[in-house]
């Protein structure tokens, strides 16, 4: 009997998988295709299979196994930041973060106890509890537009950040206003110790621990491996934030970060990218499934009311605190209609006030449909901000690839690719070019180049380029940290592309060989030697002799740069990669201060003699 019921309990499980995975086949490409995106799609297809099917039981547990694919989402975004950029970011985060937060929480609280007869504790929950955003809906919408590294993009990603950083002293206080301080004792220096414990000891793992243990294991070749530690890493520092009562998602952002500067980043954003897919795509349709329809039936005007009234006063205070920020009146709309719903962590909120008692648990029902149907409102919010926008110039234009795809793909079009690319198109190559400057590409445009807007540090945008076609990358950008970033990306996803690469300096040129580049030059070498031979030659040394000395010097610099390359010029036993070249001169300065045509001849006249 016992494993009769086993057997029907696991045979639901399957059934409900297939249901999922089909209402995320079917609606997806049906709500892409209509241009309302996918995240609406999910929504309707779980709002539709909970009161049609009836199969799916679970929508909680859906919806906690789904909040694991906002956790990916989040240190998917965290290897994007590195730790410099992120304190670069500081002013936006705990500036406008902080002010959103505050000032929406603050602005919602007032309104409810104007409005309503909730007690001044209650409302100040509601209040805080609908300022919050999804970062699962706002994030997957910029993703969409391809927004997220752009002005607005920022600022969205700095208010999320702060928010999920609130979460934990929101919860912390809900103790405190529960009737009579129930659960008041939860709150206690012990707890903030190890709060502190928690965070200290995943900043020194991700700092010391995870870039060797990647290491070890990439040595090994096992792939599946590394898709396990990946998982665990995310997982682990997920789970320690929550054991310190902060939030998971939390934790795998900074797991993220600390790993952003490492020589695994791409390939640990490649193993998590499927399992984020398809764990968002769970959670949004399990959003729609929890989403009781009983409650929206019963106080259906209510709600009608309160959504647009919720995303009007939240889209304005947004615009208005960007707009005091320094941002720009597009960007301030743009930010001001991707942030207006209410969030993930509302949920969370309100299920716990409802169990400390500081309102009833119908309440939190109508709350969290409120906040469920600003979600859905999302997608359409974001398409009005053409509506708004003054048509300001863009920081980036649409990333388009008609007709890309050839032999050589060259990344960056500045002064040096443009140059290298007239040797090739006059050899009769065809040649793709990507550059991520929208105002170059529009300044080529005009002179009749075919270029491409695109960021190369992208793979989805590497892969739209053609470069699965190309047998050689030219890269040909100007900052070593964003040519690094390139060449390893490359190396790990497309291996058999020759690199032919720009190096920014010697030091530059000893790392790239150390990655087994399989060409690159020094951005100056070649127009230093011809400036050195024409100056030669107007101090009146033979153009043809001037010409050998210039082929000399490139040789024996050429020789200086293979021996360092190999080490046997290092004193210090570590890495070229890592071991800065002493400058040192190839032709030890002549004493007498004579020239060296006059020296040379005296010497072949006592050869000669």
């Amino acid at each position: 009997m016992e494993e009769r019921l086993i057997g029907v309990e696991s045979s639901t499980f399957y059934i409900h998988a297939l249901l999922l995975l089909g209402g995320a086949v079917v609606a997806a490409p049906i709500f892409k295709k209509a241009g309302l995106g996918t995240i609406l799609g999910y929504l309707v297809a779980g709002i539709a299979m909970g009161p049609v099917a009836r199969l799916i039981t679970g929508g909680e547990d859906i919806l906690n196994l789904g909040e694991f694919g906002v956790v990916l989402l989040l240190f998917i975004i965290g290897l994007e930041l590195k730790p410099s950029r992120l304190w670069a970011m500081r002013r936006a985060i705990f500036g406008l973060g902080a002010a959103q937060v505050l000032v929406t929480g603050t602005v919602l609280s007032l309104l409810v106890v104007l409005l309503t007869e909730f007690a001044l504790d209650a409302s100040l929950v509601i209040g805080f509890g609908l300022a919050l955003s999804s970062t699962a809906f706002a994030m997957q919408c910029l993703e969409d537009e391809g927004a997220v590294n752009r002005k607005h993009g920022q600022m969205a990603f700095s208010i999320l950040l702060l928010q999920d950083l609130a979460i934990a002293p929101f919860l912390a206080i809900l103790p405190l206003l529960s009737p009579g301080g129930h659960g008041v004792h939860s709150v206690s220096g012990a707890q903030f110790l190890v709060s502190l414990s928690c965070i200290a000891f995943l900043l020194v793992a991700g700092r010391y621990l995870l870039n060797p243990l990647f290491r070890v294991i990439a040595n090994t070749g096992a792939k599946e491996a590394m898709i396990a530690a990946a998982l665990f890493v995310v997982l682990g520092s997920a789970l320690l934030m929550q054991a310190a009562g902060l939030s998971m998602a939390l934790g795998a952002f900074v797991a993220g970060v600390m790993l952003a500067e490492s020589s695994f980043r791409h390939e640990l954003e490649a193993n998590i990218e499927p399992f984020r897919g398809i764990l968002l795509a769970l959670f949004f349709m399990a959003v729609g499934l929890s989403l009781d329809i009983a409650v929206i039936r019963e106080h259906w005007v209510s709600i009608l009311a309160v959504v647009p009234l919720l995303m009007g006063i939240k889209a304005v205070l947004a615009y208005a605190l960007c707009r005091l920020h320094g941002a720009a009146h597009d960007d301030a709309v743009r930010v001001a209609l991707v942030l207006p719903q209410g969030g993930e962590f509302a949920f969370v909120l309100f299920s716990v006030a409802a169990s400390a008692a500081i309102f009833s648990a119908s309440t939190a029902s109508l709350l969290i449909a409120i906040v469920t149907v600003t979600m859905a409102l999302t997608p359409i919010s974001v398409r009005l901000a053409p509506l708004f926008v003054r048509g300001e110039e863009p920081d980036e234009i649409e990333e388009t690839f008609d007709g890309a795809g050839s032999d050589i793909l060259m990344i960056g079009f500045s002064r040096f690719g443009q140059i290298a690319s007239q040797v090739l198109l006059s050899g009769g190559s065809e040649v793709t070019v990507i550059d991520h400057s929208a105002k170059r590409v529009r300044a080529v445009e005009k002179f009749g180049f075919r270029i491409y807007f695109g960021d190369g540090r992208r793979k989805d945008v590497l892969e739209a380029a053609g470069i699965r076609r190309a047998k050689i990358v030219a890269v040909c950008t100007r900052g070593r940290e964003m040519t690094d970033q390139i060449v390893s990306l490359i190396q790990s996803e497309f291996p058999d592309v020759k690199l032919f690469v720009r190096s920014y300096d010697r030091n530059h040129s000893l790392s790239l060989r150390a990655h087994d580049v399989e060409y690159e030059i020094r951005e100056t070498l070649e127009s230093a030697l011809t400036f050195g031979r024409r100056t030669l030659e107007e101090t009146g040394i033979a153009a043809e002799q001037a010409e050998e000395i210039a082929d000399d010097v490139r040789e024996r610099d050429e020789e200086r740069l293979a021996l360092q390359a190999s080490g046997k010029l290092n004193t210090d036993g570590r890495h070229p990669g890592f071991a800065p070249a002493t400058p040192e001169p190839l032709s030890k300065p002549l004493r007498e201060g004579r020239r060296l045509d006059k020296k040379l001849a005296e010497e072949e006249g006592g050869n000669a003699a």
